[in-house]
């Protein structure tokens, strides 16, 4: 069954991911998944699209236009045709010269990336300022959104994943295990040690992070908002009160995309 609708596809390519959505409206019809493979070509990423489109039920026509974030570059240029060719527009690409409505503080505001620009413009939207948004992908991120809706900077670090496979390939008898909590933080084998370390390691180090960075920034933070793919596991054993939001990148490309259209 075809549902008819005007639609904005939202795309966020991720170093891991390629994270796709579609809204009508405010309204996220669906959220969708690739894995990020830089061999891909316009058209098969097209392709992909297609059949992303035709599992949920809609229709190539259905989409008017597009917003996109990336932090691939090589990847940027054909997934911004192969949308092109699916809404006949051309897509609105986070980067220079796209109004964000928010100031960057950054040394370089060109640098910023693209998925902490729209996680940000998401956040100074969305929730009670000054915000802290914790990005829990590839790399572990905390953007700091000020009072008057400012991008004053982040931290970043090792991802939870590059640091479970960093653990076993570097180590000899530390073996490949999957993300979760542990009963207990002292753990008597070596997958629970393994789980210990990654998962109350990484809490204790945002919680700690957040404490410095918000005696840094001289107000009281009202919002701590996670997102990214390895959020919902960690934020369980951290002491700050997180609220998870997953699509928080794609909320942020909604917004600008509206702040752009012609």
């Amino acid at each position: 069954m075809l549902f008819r609708s005007a639609l904005l596809l939202t795309v966020d390519i991720g170093n891991t991911n390629l994270t796709i959505g579609a809204y009508s409206g405010e309204e996220l019809k669906f959220v969708a998944r690739l894995a990020t493979d830089r061999s891909r070509t316009e058209d098969q990423y097209a392709i992909e699209l297609k059949s992303i489109f035709d599992l949920h039920g809609y229709a190539f026509d259905q989409f008017s236009g597009c917003a996109i974030s990336s932090v691939v570059p090589e990847l940027t240029g054909a997934v911004a045709h192969a949308a092109k060719r699916i809404t006949g527009n051309d897509p609105v690409v986070l980067g220079p010269g796209v109004k964000t409505g928010i100031n960057i503080l950054a040394d370089d505001p060109s640098q910023a990336g693209a998925d902490l620009v729209a996680a940000s413009v998401a956040a100074a939207n969305l929730y009670e300022l000054p915000c802290f948004v914790i990005d829990l992908g590839t790399a572990t991120k905390i953007n700091v959104i000020d009072e008057n809706g400012s991008f004053c900077g982040c931290a970043i670090a090792p991802g939870v994943g590059i640091s479970l496979e960093a653990l076993s390939a570097r180590t000899s008898q530390l073996p490949a295990i999957s993300l979760s909590t542990p009963k207990k933080a002292i753990g008597t084998n070596s997958i629970d040690c393994m789980q210990s370390g990654v998962v109350f390691g990484t809490a204790a180090m945002l919680d700690g992070l957040c404490d410095r960075m918000e005696r840094e920034l001289g107000k009281k933070v009202k919002s701590f908002v996670a997102t990214g793919g390895l959020s919902g596991e960690i934020i369980k054993s951290c002491n700050h009160q997180m609220i998870y939001d997953p699509e928080l990148i794609l909320k942020g490309l909604r917004i600008i995309y509206e702040k752009n259209r012609k």
